[in-house]
């Protein structure tokens, strides 16, 4: 009935079209329990974020690092979270396992 070779776990997509697929606009009680466990990323508006995405999904390090050093990606602290919550922010989300990167709109 099923093709030999065929698994329901597997996904054939490009890893473009997965970072699509698992990507969108949230508001931030969707992040909140993410940022909660420490695996959201803040990502500056000065990049894409599909580019950024894709650095991650290759886990180059070399880059996310120089992101980091200079401020174009954050790990949120209380006070992002704070202000977020009050301001009820919202943000272009994308799942990179184990990291949600979110860029505000």
């Amino acid at each position: 009935m099923f093709k030999e070779d065929f698994s329901p776990a597997e996904d054939t997509l490009s890893q473009t079209k997965k970072l699509e697929k698992y990507s969108g606009e949230v508001d931030w009680s969707y992040l909140k329990p993410h940022f909660e466990a420490g695996n959201l990323i803040y990502v500056d508006p000065s990049l894409d974020l599909k580019a950024a995405g894709l650095v991650f999904a290759k886990d180059d390090q070399f880059q996310v690092q120089k992101w980091l050093q200079c401020g174009d990606l954050v790990q949120p602290c209380e006070l992002h979270a704070e202000h977020w919550e009050k301001e009820k922010a919202r943000f272009q989300a994308m799942v990179v396992r184990p990291f949600i990167l979110a860029q505000p709109l």
